[in-house]
């Protein structure tokens, strides 16, 4: 399995009237798996989206509302891969059956923090969700909802950065140009800082999103990374 980190761009974000300023979040990120991998499928990469947080901080939800849209789907003539034996988030992501269904292992979800069922790398996973229509998602189409949210409560631990990130969702891409302007969209988060005071984040992206397609995988394998950038509005 090839396995590399690729750091992706914050969008400008839109201060929520009544929250804190947004410094606790710094960036998306997204780790990348290509190469031969049980039971993925051919042609695909598996990308792994994180957020960026300073230290202490947290998430507790992943949202779409009138401020912002929350959209991830694909580009580039690539489709999104779904298993069957698995679901749009990580609580129907049950790691006993990867040994039994490989392919499990690579079926495209959203959390917070958890990677499956069992909470890895946390003791428990108590992701809910409220007002997504996951039906789109789920057929191969884009992940959208203007009202909706996946989200843990302020006391589940699975919420905290380790290591500064949070892990957001995991998206197996098929025949893309391979690397991450095969996925497009953006979110908004909510969360807190290390003091405790609730700050949200408007249109949150990853470089892939704003820009045209740039060459594959091959071509971009000297480089450990890309740069972060980082744009904000205040209001």
């Amino acid at each position: 399995m090839n396995h590399g980190t690729i750091f992706m761009a914050a969008a400008g974000s839109l201060l929520v009237t009544g929250a804190a300023t947004a410094g606790a979040f710094q960036s998306l990120a997204m780790t990348t798996y290509t190469g031969p991998r049980s039971g993925a499928p051919s042609n695909s990469v598996t990308y792994r989206l994180y957020a960026n947080l300073e230290a202490g901080a947290r998430i507790d939800a992943v949202y779409g509302n009138s401020q912002g849209d929350l959209l991830i789907g694909t580009a580039n003539g690539a489709s999104m891969y779904h298993n069957s034996n698995g679901g749009p988030t990580s609580k129907q992501i049950n790691s006993n059956f990867f040994p039994f269904v490989p392919s499990l292992e690579w079926d495209s979800y959203v959390s917070i923090g958890a990677l499956y069922q069992n909470g890895t790398p946390f003791n428990a996973n108590n992701l809910n969700n409220v007002g997504i229509d996951w039906s789109p998602f789920e057929s191969g189409g884009e992940l959208f909802s203007d009202n909706g949210s996946w989200f843990v409560t302020p006391a589940d631990a699975q919420g905290g950065e380790l290591a500064g990130q949070v892990f957001l969702g995991q998206f197996t891409v098929v025949d893309g140009v391979g690397n991450p302007y095969d996925l497009k969209g953006q979110i908004n988060l909510q969360g807190k800082d290390a003091n405790g005071d609730t700050w949200n984040e408007i249109g949150a992206t990853w470089m892939g999103s704003t820009g045209p397609a740039v060459p594959g995988i091959g071509a971009l394998a000297p480089l450990a990374c890309i740069g972060l950038v980082r744009r904000r509005r205040r209001g």
